[in-house]
Parts: structure tokens; C-alpha cells; sequence
């Protein structure tokens, strides 16, 4: 989001996009062959999960070092011993994973194609890719916030060719450009939930009661974070202690400062609390999600969890 456009999470080693496409249809694959009763399923699906665990082991060194992220270089971490526990656990027995590996499939499928559908020709039309669609959007709804906080950053285009980028003039005529990138539109927590919604066994209408919580709320926090940023970084409104800043970060621009607080550390940590708490809210619409829950908690703590009783959810929900 800062100065120059940084690639998306699946654009870190060659070939990458290909890689995760092949973790989709093998999920999905498995999912198709144990819901017909096949064990090749259960092995295809664990074998998977140990492959899901190397993509994300892949994407440490762009997350620590390029990316300068504390917050997602742990997660990419441990998502590596998590998802081949996962795989392991589930075809040891543990069944229910089989929910959480359809949730991964459905997540991908939601997000891969804004990063890999290229923009087309349609009866002589001609179609951006969707990446940019979304991308000039959240840059629109951000510029706008911005305008009626009372500043004026001048819109430019962002490295990737967009409409997608603002400049910041400071007092000693230092240029600082805000970049909005396809990180930055919230696609990734919403495909999330999208992933989580569609994969449990529920009635739709509270499937979509589910998604009526949490997507317009991910997408409008969203817009704030994006909004929150762009001002502080644009004005340096943080630079806060910057020499031990920048050392933790390994940056050398004194003019990132700002950006790396307010986005790299208080955004991203704001961000992992409000995904708990949209979660909270998601599952009182749909308490099947609670068998995702406690899956992914027995994978983190090593112990079984009521999340039913803890949270009063109904152990037999309405079919409303």
C-alpha cells in the first residue's frame, strides 16, 4: 500500500497461482469423492493439506522480508506445521476436518479468480480484469472518505496501472504516494467467511444471515483501515521512535515509518481482533460454524472445545 505496489500473497514464487489452483481442485476433488463414499477421498484430502502447509511455508520470505509483516510471517509459520496436522489428523479420523477442507477449496475458488483472470474482450467490449474492478473501487470509496476528513492528496496511477494511488505533498516537499492494492480491499477476510458460510450443512436463509453480518462489516472496516492509513502515512502523522522502527522492520526510509505503525502493527493486530469478533457474530447466526471452530482450535491448542456450550449456541438450530 506504500510507495510502490507490493505483489499479492500468491504472486511470491514462480508459478505460484498455479500451485494454489492445484490445492483447490485437489480439495475439491476430495471433497467429490468422500461425499460419495470413497476413501481415496480422506487420503487425496490429506495429501493435500501437507501440500497447502508447503504453499504457505513458501510464503514466509515474502512476508518477512518484502512484505515486513511480524503479524502474517507468524501466521504463514504456523500455517505450515497447522496444515500438515491437519491432513495428518484427518486421515487418522477425524471426519469433521473434512468441513474445514471444503472451506479451503471454496475460500480459493472465491479469491483466485481476482488474481488470475486477465482483463478480456466481451461482444466488443472491453472487460477489466476483476482485480481492478475491485481494486478502483476501494481506491474510489477511500479517496472519497478522505475528501470529507478535509484533505486533499492529488490521485494518480498506481504501479500496476490503475486509478489506484494517491500523493501526499509535505511541508519539505517530500512526495509520499499511498498505493491501494488488491491487499487492501478486504477480499481475503471475505473470502474467508464466504469459505465458512458455504461449507457447513445449513438452511440458506441463515447461511445468509451469516454473510449479512459479516461481509458489509469486513468491507466497511475495511474502507476505515484503508482510510486510517492512507491519512497517517500520507502525513506522517506516526513517526514514532523511528530509528527503532525501522530496525525492527529492516526499512531504511525514514518516510515509511508512519506506514509501517499504523498499518503493519496497528491495523494488522486490530484486524486479527475484529475477525474474532465478526466470527463471534457470524456464529450466532449460524451456530454450524462452530464445528469449524473447534477443529481449528484442537489444532492450536491440542484440546477439545465445546464452542456450543461456551457461547449458549442452540445444539439443534431452527431450520429458519
Amino acid at each position: 500500500m506504500f510507495g510502490h505496489g507490493a505483489p499479492a500473497v500468491l504472486s511470491v514464487i514462480p508459478d505460484t497461482f498455479t500451485f494454489a489452483w492445484i490445492v483447490a481442485i485437489l480439495f475439491a476433488t476430495a471433497w467429490l469423492l468422500d461425499s460419495r463414499g470413497l476413501s481415496a477421498g480422506r487420503t487425496l484430502a490429506a495429501a493435500t493439506w501437507a501440500l497447502f502447509g508447503l504453499f504457505w511455508l513458501s510464503t514466509v520470505p515474502y512476508f518477512a522480508f518484502e512484505h515486513q509483516s511480524y503479524v502474517e510471517s507468524i501466521l504463514a509459520l504456523v500455517g505450515f506445521p497447522a496444515s500438515v496436522y491437519a491432513g495428518y489428523l484427518l486421515y487418522d479420523g477425524r471426519a469433521s476436518l473434512f468441513t474445514l477442507t471444503r472451506a479451503i477449496a471454496i475460500m480459493l475458488f472465491i479469491y483466485l479468480p481476482f488474481e488470475t483472470i486477465p482483463a478480456f474482450t466481451f461482444a466488443g467490449v472491453a472487460v477489466p480484469e476483476p482485480r481492478r474492478i475491485l481494486i478502483e473501487i476501494v481506491a474510489s470509496q477511500t479517496g472519497a472518505l478522505i475528501d470529507l476528513l478535509g484533505y486533499a492528496p492529488e490521485a494518480v496511477t498506481s504501479n500496476e496501472g490503475y486509478e489506484a494511488a494517491y500523493s501526499w505533498t509535505l511541508d519539505d516537499g517530500h512526495t509520499v504516494i499511498i498505493h491501494i492494492v488488491l491487499a487492501c480491499t478486504g477480499l481475503g477476510s471475505m473470502a474467508i467467511f464466504g469459505g465458512l458460510v458455504a461449507a457447513v450443512e445449513a438452511p440458506l436463509s441463515r447461511k445468509l444471515r451469516a454473510l449479512a453480518v459479516s461481509l458489509p462489516l469486513i468491507y466497511v472496516l475495511n474502507i476505515l483501515r484503508t482510510t486510517f492509513i492512507s491519512v497517517v502515512a500520507g502525513n506522517q502523522y506516526m513517526h514514532w521512535y523511528p530509528d527503532l522502527v525501522l530496525t525492527m522492520f529492516g526499512a531504511t526510509d525514514p518516510y515509511r515509518v508512519s506506514f509501517l505503525i499504523s498499518d503493519r502493527i496497528m491495523s494488522q493486530l486490530l484486524a486479527v481482533v475484529a475477525l474474532i469478533a465478526i466470527t463471534f457474530l457470524a456464529v450466532r447466526e449460524l451456530p454450524e460454524l462452530a464445528v469449524i471452530l473447534e477443529d481449528v482450535l484442537y489444532l492450536i491448542t491440542g484440546d477439545e472445545h465445546d464452542l456450543t456450550e461456551s457461547l449458549d449456541l442452540p445444539r439443534e438450530p431452527t431450520n429458519r
